[in-house]
């Protein structure tokens, strides 16, 4: 009812929303609504009156709730000094006091109180010294108003009211006394009233400046336009953080924050960070701000190899943290390695309590790096106030209206403050940042100006009594200002255009007698990590070396990681590397191939060259194969002069003196072939090796089949009236001779002209080794030609079998028909074998079946004949075989 009847007060006198658009509408409304839930809060009827209120109805008021965090005593200060333009400032002037509640008297925040000099003057002489410096600002001062809010978002509210109203109630868009021209909002408050601050002020589109730490969601320009950032953003150090962690090889550790929505925050951005890192989080925790988690204990006796922690820290309290890590780790059996505990935020600790640093090997936190200090000594020097600071510089009362239950002490500067050296006075530094921001806002004032005039000239309108720039008229050329710049911390920005920072990453060594140690362990600058050397051989000296936070040992070089199944990535196996494959680091995610003309070693830990092999004459192998192909070759040579010096005996003669010569000459160049086949190949052997071995057997199995054709005929012959005795003689040997070898020759021809064999390296058929071999080019020719001889040696097999029974004393057709047989299975088993093998191995069976079917050939037909010849020349007459053959040949 008290709600329906406000608003419609309200809504009916326009004094109060003087044509808002909604949004100032709502603020209004909730503004009012705050003043009447105040007075229902108090008893006005109970005041006391004071001498400087003039509505009678201010003045000290009874508190009837006794949770609300007003505070009514005129504490809630604020500094003002008017001016063209104002700078609202809102800064933390308190610091919250950690007690314990008690159940006896009600409960209630306490804070510390400090002096407005400590937080608000340095923004106090830097506005007055860019006031007094007319080169900065023409024609135009700088004011300030300047609010603390108690680590309040109550009062952070309040004080934003404050300064988007005019009048003495908060009510934004009612104007009524005082004119103030708000320019600027600087936000010097902790990182949780950002966001609240900018939602109210960007309604208004007043420009933000923040000096803390801004939330992520403040770097979205779509959302908050006219807020702007002097440090980076949330989560700037999580890449230090990240590469310390890859740095010492700990990839196995624990995430800790509060459950806040700034620590959920934490957990939802940090870990996938970690995982894309192949760094493992096995245990993650939010703390209750009231209490302690009951999961903590199981998690840490679970995980008992997990020595690095990560806190996601809020306040500046951290033994409310350390307290249930030590109550849980004096819990455990057995020994607790001293844990590494790294703290997001930047702020300083005294380590009192040793107590509770029992299980804690180090803490690290992190500090700005910062830039040379600046050669300008007119803002080095420091200032000097008097302790009686409000007095003697500002005129300060006790602002209320009659919407307002709430006195508010509004100090207003009246004199310029003193920065000469005296005596019995309070020194304070001067700040180089504050100095440089307004500096830095002038100089867009002035360029905001300047353009302004410009356009009004160019218009032809009237420069004076022109209005005052607005904030939304300010912002612009704001935005062409990169505040980052004016910090003193090495600040620029990262590839994606956001600030960052270079860092220090500082160690609190717990020292085994309980000392405290302070050490810089590392740098993280321009995202490149570098570790402080003298630090570590500190550690090395006070045998404090770091601990390990791993699942498992690492994997030795050549050996890979494989993931065990249902258990983190960094809980693995280590298996050798591949057959080809290095590795030369620990914990390698994937084995290295080595380059085609090397191999692993045995260790898998580096590659070496490949030994280059070939069938050569030096090796054993080779000597052997050379010793038979010389062997039959002398054999056969032997055989032909025997022949040659018998040639006019009746054996030789029988047989076909001429096809024997030739057979016996293929034979010679037969075992001579496989010298093409042994050593390193070259182009020419290359292109002789394998058409010159298939012409020459070509016409040893043709001559072959000629006296096996030539022995059927003879046969032939002796019966009466056959003609075919006309066909017996030197012209159809030799044109059998020649057109079997003629096929051969057309389809060798084909072979090189189509795709010639070359010289060729196999780089991967034997482990260690580089195979120089002949590549055969178009390799189906090559079983063409096989194929063809084959063909030829079936032929004349099978005439030969055909003709093994004609009657005679000394049938040739037999020792022919077991030639054959010695010769073909000798090249049918050539063919898989050849498949089968690889590399040099491959020239062996070729030679080896070179010489074993040669030798089949001169044992099976020459053999015979040269032992009649020597040995049993009774044997070799006309009339022994005339008289048992009867054939004449």
């Amino acid at each position: 009812m008290v709600f329906k009847m406000f608003v419609s007060f309200v809504r009916k006198d326009s004094l109060f929303l003087p044509e808002p658009d909604l949004n100032e509408r709502m603020i209004c409304i909730t503004t009012s609504m705050k003043t009447v839930i105040n007075w229902l809060c108090f008893d006005s009827m109970t005041a006391t009156t004071e001498g400087r209120n003039s509505s009678g109805l201010s003045g000290k008021l009874r508190m009837k709730c006794p949770l609300s965090s007003e505070n009514q005593d005129g504490k809630s200060w604020s500094y003002y000094r008017p001016g063209d333009h104002l700078i609202s400032i809102v800064t933390t002037g308190t610091e919250r006091l950690h007690a314990k509640l008690l159940f006896n008297v009600a409960p209630s925040l306490q804070f510390v109180f400090h002096d407005i000099v400590l937080y608000g003057s340095q923004y106090i002489f830097a506005i007055q010294m860019v006031n007094k410096n007319s080169q900065l600002l023409h024609n135009l001062t700088l004011g300030y108003n300047i609010h603390s809010n108690y680590l309040s978002t109550l009062r952070t509210s309040d004080a934003l009211l404050d300064m988007l109203s005019t009048g003495e109630a908060n009510v934004p868009n009612y104007s009524c006394g005082r004119k103030e021209n708000l320019l600027a909002l600087i936000d010097a408050t902790k990182r949780e009233n950002s966001i609240q601050m900018s939602t109210l002020g960007g309604t208004y589109k007043i420009p933000q400046i923040s000096h803390d730490i801004v939330s992520e969601a403040l770097s979205d320009k779509r959302k908050f336009p006219f807020f702007h950032q002097i440090l980076p953003k949330e989560g700037f150090q999580y890449p230090a953080i990240v590469h310390l962690l890859l740095h010492f090889r700990w990839t196995l550790i624990g995430l800790f924050a509060s459950d806040t929505e700034e620590g959920e925050n934490f957990m939802r951005i940090f870990p996938p960070v970690l995982v894309r890192s192949g760094i493992c989080v096995v245990i993650s925790q939010l703390f209750s701000t009231t209490g302690y988690t009951a999961s903590l204990r199981e998690s840490l006796s679970k995980w008992r190899q997990v020595n690095v922690f990560v806190h996601f820290m809020e306040y500046d309290s951290i033994w409310d943290r350390i307290l249930p890590f030590h109550e849980t780790f004096m819990r455990l059996l057995g020994p607790i390695e001293g844990k590494v505990w790294f703290l997001t935020n930047f702020a300083g600790y005294e380590m009192k309590n040793r107590r509770l640093l029992k299980y804690i090997h180090s803490i690290l936190n992190f500090g700005y790096l910062g830039k040379k200090r600046p050669k300008d000594s007119a803002f080095e020097p420091h200032f000097f106030v008097e302790y009686q600071f409000q007095d003697y510089y500002f005129r300060c009362s006790l602002s209320k209206n009659v919407f307002s239950v709430k006195g508010r002490r509004r100090c207003t500067q009246k004199a310029p403050m003193d920065t000469q050296k005296k005596r019995n006075r309070g020194r304070i530094r001067n700040d180089y940042q504050c100095h440089n921001l307004m500096k830095t806002l002038a100089q867009a004032l002035n360029a905001a100006y300047s353009s302004r005039s410009r356009r009004r000239r160019k218009e032809g309108e009237k420069i004076l009594g022109s209005p005052r720039l607005q904030p939304w008229q300010f912002h612009p050329f704001m935005e062409k200002n990169d505040f980052w710049n004016i910090s003193r911390r090495k600040l620029y920005l990262d590839q994606n255009g956001e600030i960052t920072a270079d860092l220090s990453i500082d160690s609190l060594l717990v020292l085994p007698k309980g000392g405290i140690r302070e050490e810089i362990l590392a740098y993280f600058e321009r995202q490149r990590l570098s570790i402080n050397q003298d630090a570590f051989s500190q550690l090395k000296l006070l045998n404090k070396s770091l601990p390990q936070s791993k699942c498992v040992e690492s994997c030795h070089p050549g050996f890979v990681k494989r993931a065990r199944e249902g258990e983190p990535v960094c809980c693995y196996d280590c298996v050798p590397c591949p057959e080809g494959t290095f590795s030369t680091q620990e914990d390698t995610q994937k084995c290295t191939k080595c380059p085609d003309d090397k191999y692993p070693n045995e260790a898998r830990v580096q590659c070496i060259f490949k030994a280059i092999t070939f069938l050569s004459y030096e090796e054993l192998l080779g000597i052997i194969l050379v010793s038979f192909a010389l062997l039959f070759f002398l054999t056969t040579d032997l055989v032909l002069i025997i022949f040659m010096k018998y040639r006019e005996t009746p054996l030789v003669k029988a047989n076909n003196r001429d096809l024997s010569y030739i057979l016996l000459v293929s034979l010679l160049l037969c075992f001579l072939s496989p010298l093409l086949f042994i050593g390193q190949p070259r182009k020419a052997t290359c292109l002789l090796r394998q058409t010159v071995f298939s012409i020459i057997f070509s016409v040893a199995v043709s001559s072959l089949l000629a006296k096996t054709i030539m022995v059927v005929l003879a046969f032939l012959a002796t019966k009466p009236g056959n003609r075919v005795k006309r066909w017996l003689g030197k012209s159809l040997a030799n044109s059998i001779i020649l057109s079997c070898s003629a096929v051969q020759i057309i389809i060798c021809s084909i072979w090189l002209g189509v795709s010639a064999p070359f010289p060729d390296s196999d780089l991967h058929s034997q482990p260690g080794e580089i195979i120089l071999q002949c590549n055969e080019g178009a390799v189906v020719m090559f079983y063409v030609t096989l194929s063809y001889m084959g063909f030829l040696a079936a032929i004349c097999f099978t005439v030969a079998f055909l003709a093994r029974n004609l009657p005679g004393a000394f049938n040739e057709a037999k020792l022919i028909t077991f030639s054959m047989l010695v010769f073909c299975s000798v090249w049918v088993t050539f063919v898989p074998t050849y498949l089968s093998t690889k590399g040099k191995s491959m020239v062996a069976v070729q030679v080896f079946s070179i010489l074993a079917s040669s030798a089949g050939l001169l044992g099976c037909i020459f053999i015979p004949k040269c032992y009649i010849i020597l040995l049993r020349p009774d044997l070799n007459t006309k009339e022994q075989l005339t008289g048992r053959t009867n054939v004449k040949t």
